[in-house]
């Protein structure tokens, strides 16, 4: 199979910045796309991202996306594993998109750093928006709307991983409009998280 041409840097951001917003989302997906690519020859992965293309990671990936995919779908489970994975997605997201630009030479040091700020800090935001919206969605006592918000991330992180292969330019002004739709989310959610704590809190207790 021919492979695919090199990526060109505009197409190297788009890829390091969907990289790290998916982590946030559906990291074991995004690492299982973009390794099933670049096996596949879709896609001609930068050095630092071939590993993902090994066998042992593709079946790692491949186990824990499905887990993932059942996991998200079930009330109150899918808030706990958002509140592990926490600490996984988050470094997970800065190190993907670092390595869309780790290459031997000084030349690389400066944009794999801030690839790494970049895919951190968007993986810190999908991830607070979904658990955010998750957590509150689950006040509700009815399943579908979880299930309904799971499917629609199952479909967004491989539509924003193609339009960052496949069309950088457009990738951007997706990225851009997902990115304010989280964080009124997160302002949003988070007052109505507070304030429905607050409701359900026990009262203190009147001094003696």
């Amino acid at each position: 199979m021919a492979q695919p041409p090199n990526l060109d840097l505009a197409q190297l951001v788009a890829l390091a910045a969907a990289l790290g917003w998916a982590s946030g989302l559906r990291l074991y997906a995004a690492v299982f796309l973009t390794g099933a690519a670049g096996s596949l020859g879709w896609l001609a992965l930068p050095a630092g991202l071939q590993v993902l293309q090994s066998p042992w990671v593709l079946g790692a990936s491949l186990l824990m996306f499905v887990a993932e995919f059942f996991a998200d779908k079930i009330p109150g489970f899918d808030t706990l594993w958002d509140a592990v994975h926490t600490f996984v997605r988050i470094p997970a997201g800065a190190a993907l998109a670092a390595a869309a630009f780790a290459a031997a030479g000084a030349d690389h040091a400066a944009w794999t750093t801030i690839a790494a700020l970049l895919g951190g800090t968007l993986a810190a935001t999908a991830h607070a928006a979904k658990a955010t919206t998750r957590a509150a969605v689950n006040a509700s006592p009815e399943p579908f709307s979880n299930i309904a918000l799971s499917l629609l991330g199952d479909v967004a992180v491989p539509t924003l991983l193609w339009l960052a292969w496949a069309h950088p330019w457009l990738f951007f002004p997706a990225l851009a409009l997902a990115l304010a739709l989280a964080v009124a989310l997160i302002v949003v959610l988070f007052k109505f998280l507070r304030a429905l704590v607050r409701r359900f809190a026990p009262a203190p207790a009147a001094a003696a």
